[in-house]
């Protein structure tokens, strides 16, 4: 695979390589679909085909939406929770306390609403709980006299606790998407696209997705007996996006129609909490994924990292302004509180990493105190910092550690973290290919760090030897413009299966450069027939590149970043969001 601008390795010590290898794809995309050279270019870019591209370029909800009884246990969960919402029984979601959960959860929360039964919420404090389920908490649903409990985004893993509430009669309808191995926990229904026995093909759904499928069978049964009213799903359709959008999954298939349908929901005002939020936030409609991957999204999670558990939720699915706005200034404030905790532990984790061998296959790093909730941000800093898998591990008073792990591409982090639990060097743990979490006795930390690096090692030194960063297309930078960003708005939504586009400067000078607050540089690079361009380089006293960009003396650069269009405060201009630097070689 030939390198993009002859950048063998640039300032990251990556290789630029176009991501279109295929320039007769890009050439039938402009003759049978008529579309302009970068609009074909990121297409097949995406390995999008001309039989495919209007559907991948006008997403609809119509056209993706399959039967929801091809979910195993579809028809069995929207019979038991019908029956439950028209007896008027109890009935309580639990929910996973990041956004994915939280969006879940006020689905089903808003549309019991319609049916003038008011669903009650649990949301385990992932401090004094952990994840998911627990017979503690079921125990406590019981004694409150729920009749039927609602998992979301959670359960499908938790056998003990299911156990539990089948002995204590207690139904449990489980709406999940993780993934499963071995035998069915005992529930009254389990819905999860990636059970074993699940031929749906809706895998790559998040839970938010999942649940948007539950409400389309609950209304189809409501419509069976009778009901003449049923609520309108696609005023849900926004939280579907956002939890969809946050949880990162591919936007492909069905995720893209939620996504691309369910922003334009959610940019029409109609949910109280996200437009309290994106107001105390200082941001407004129309939203985009960036809107809920780094402004609303942070801010939902943060309740849940911190000790406030259910508040994402409860905004979320609330109806009433006042409490809307109490919660979202209050997740605006522990958000702020978790930005200055999270620096601070990325500063001691970059410290601690620093003495670790720079011949480990992967970077493990433990403190006392570090707090569990903050632990998988670190850890994905770590991973980009130094291109290797990381394991942040926050010990508590008790000697226990709870950790949490980030990958590279081409690096199963879930299934050595399995094996190392095999090997009985881990309380609990697992994950999938991207990301893993365990339990530890702080004693065993070292062997743990001496077995992954072992086992890791082959897997790491290849996918190391293939770091390359994906270019989309050249650009000068005079043709950054707002006709640009239309023409790249058109390929979105962008996210997980579908990267936001990348674009190669050649050859310019580094006109200006300023550090700012948090590791970033203010730049601009000017070429030589007078077109420039502004813009910043996130964390970049993290990656190396502030060294560069602030040196006075500074040769001639390639530049690769994101463009992003600027309309802050009525000024509209188009930003650059750097990503890596080259040396332009003369």
């Amino acid at each position: 695979m030939t390198t993009f601008l002859d950048v063998d390795k640039s300032c990251r010590g990556l290789r630029w390589q176009a991501r279109c290898q295929d320039e007769d794809s890009v050439i039938e995309l402009e003759q049978v679909k008529s579309l302009d050279n970068l609009t074909a270019r990121l297409l097949a870019g995406r390995g999008i085909t001309a039989e495919h591209t209007d559907e991948f370029l006008n997403p609809s909800l119509r056209g993706s939406m399959p039967d929801p009884s091809t979910l195993q246990d579809m028809d069995k969960a929207a019979v038991l929770i019908m029956n439950a919402v028209q007896a008027k029984q109890k009935i309580t979601v639990f929910a996973d306390y990041d956004v994915d959960g939280g969006s879940s959860a006020a689905q089903l929360i808003k549309w019991g609403r319609a049916f003038d039964v008011e669903i009650g919420l649990y949301v385990p404090d992932r401090v004094k709980e952990g994840y998911g389920p627990s017979i503690e908490a079921f125990k406590q649903l019981k004694s409150e006299g729920n009749e039927l409990v609602i998992t979301v985004d959670c359960g499908a893993a938790a056998q003990s606790a299911l156990e539990a509430a089948k002995d204590l009669d207690l139904p449990i309808v489980v709406i999940d998407h993780h993934l499963m191995h071995g035998d069915l926990p005992p529930c009254a229904a389990l819905v999860n696209p990636n059970r074993d026995d699940d031929t749906s093909g809706l895998g790559h759904l998040a839970a938010a997705g999942v649940t948007f499928m539950v409400l389309v069978a609950l209304n189809r049964e409501a419509r069976k007996r009778g009901v003449a009213q049923v609520p309108n799903l696609l005023d849900l359709l926004g939280l579907t996006a956002l939890g969809t959008l946050c949880d990162v999954v591919s936007l492909t298939g069905l995720n893209r129609a939620l996504v691309s349908q369910g922003l334009k929901v959610l940019s029409q005002g109609g949910n109280v909490g996200v437009g309290a939020l994106a107001d105390v936030a200082g941001t407004n409609a129309p939203y985009t994924t960036y809107h809920c991957g780094f402004i609303l999204g942070p801010r939902i999670n943060a309740g849940g990292r911190i000790g406030k558990a259910e508040m994402g939720a409860e905004l979320l699915s609330t109806e009433n302004a006042q409490l809307a706005y109490a919660h979202a200034a209050e997740l605006d404030r522990v958000n702020a509180a978790r930005k200055v905790l999270q620096d601070q532990m990325v500063n001691e984790a970059l410290e601690e990493a620093f003495k670790l061998p720079e011949e480990d296959s992967i970077v493990i790093v433990n403190m006392e105190g570090w707090h569990p909730g903050v632990i998988g941000i670190v850890a994905g800093r770590l991973k980009d910092r130094f291109d290797k898998p990381a394991i942040v591990i926050g010990v508590n008073e008790q000697g226990i550690g709870k950790g949490s792990g980030r990958s590279m591409s081409g690096v199963n982090l879930g299934a050595a973290i399995t094996k190392a639990k095999e090997a009985g060097l881990l309380i609990s743990g697992g994950g999938h290919a991207m990301a893993g979490g365990l339990t530890i006795n702080a004693d065993k930390i070292d062997d743990l760090s001496k077995f992954l690096n072992e086992h890791l090692r082959e897997e790491v030194a290849e996918a190391r030897n293939n770091l390359s960063l994906k270019i989309d297309a050249l650009i000068a930078p005079g043709a950054a413009n707002q006709a640009l960003i239309d023409r790249i708005a058109d390929v979105g939504p962008y996210g997980a299966g579908n990267p936001q586009p990348l674009f190669a400067f050649s050859d310019l000078r580094i006109a200006y450069a300023e550090r700012v607050r948090g590791g970033h540089v203010r730049c601009a690079f000017e070429d030589g027939i007078g077109g420039r361009i502004s813009g910043i380089c996130f964390r970049a006293d993290e990656t190396g590149l502030d060294e560069i960009l602030l040196d006075p003396n500074a040769p001639r650069v390639h530049v690769a970043g994101r463009l992003k269009a600027d309309n802050w405060q009525g000024r509209s201009r188009i930003d650059l969001q750097l990503v890596d630097l080259a040396v332009a070689q003369k």
